[in-house]
């Protein structure tokens, strides 16, 4: 091949090229205001933003893939544990995290901070990010989390799917909430799922945020599963 049939190849790859990327660079911003759902960008969601940046939660925490790996990803934060522990996390991570080995500083977040910051976390879970970053398993529906679960209880699989990430059972799961092995000995199923929605009122002293974005099904197999946990096995 001669130099100028390589010239005229590589230019023409090149231009290609160049015509493909402006293409999908057209396409996405064409779309940005549907994938960002920007029809709901409110001012309380801005001011949420706002709070991110004031007390750089950047600085431990990534979103939408963007930030430092010290602490989880929050883009879907909002569907995975909910807006009242969202708060308490927050405005109380001393409290919280109090058994984790990464600890959260306070950052005194006001209660209306923390409200707007609910409301930032709740858009951004609403973007169509492709799934990203990728180990963020929650863009899945509940069905498609159970299905993985198969082989378990119902209660079981909503446990895992609901309260693994601070709680244990046999040794898997998390360390922020204290492990449940024997928690049947202790409640029955109507206590613990008096518990869940509102813990402070069974124990004042307790440190866990109030589930109530559990749906009621949900809570009544996570109760009933939990209620047989007696620390036999």
């Amino acid at each position: 091949m001669s130099n100028k049939g390589a010239f005229y190849i590589f230019l023409s790859g090149t231009l290609a090229s160049l015509a493909i990327f402006l293409f999908l660079t057209w396409d996405t911003h064409r779309q940005v205001g549907a994938l960002t759902n920007a029809d709901k960008l409110s001012e309380q969601v801005v001011a949420g933003k706002h709070v991110w940046e004031k007390k750089n939660c950047n600085n431990c925490h990534t979103i939408l893939g963007f930030g430092v790996y010290y602490a989880p990803d929050l883009t879907k934060v909002y569907d995975r544990i909910g807006p009242d522990a969202i708060k308490t996390a927050v405005m109380e991570p001393e409290v919280v995290y109090a058994d984790s080995i990464r600890k959260m500083p306070n950052l005194g977040v006001t209660e209306q901070e923390a409200d707007d910051l609910v409301t930032f976390f709740e858009w951004v879970s609403n973007i169509d990010n492709n799934d990203w970053p990728p180990q963020d398993r929650s863009m899945e529906t509940a069905a498609q989390r159970r299905l993985s679960a198969s082989g378990v209880s119902p209660g079981a699989a909503a446990f895992k799917e609901q309260c693994m990430a601070c709680h244990s059972i046999g040794g898997a799961g998390g360390s922020n909430g204290p492990a449940l092995d024997d928690i049947g000995s202790k409640y029955d199923a109507a206590a613990i799922a008096r518990y869940v929605r509102d813990p402070k009122a069974v124990d004042p002293a307790s440190r866990m945020p109030a589930q109530g974005s559990i749906s009621d099904d949900d809570l009544q197999a996570i109760s009933d599963f939990l209620s047989k946990q007696r620390g036999e096995n």
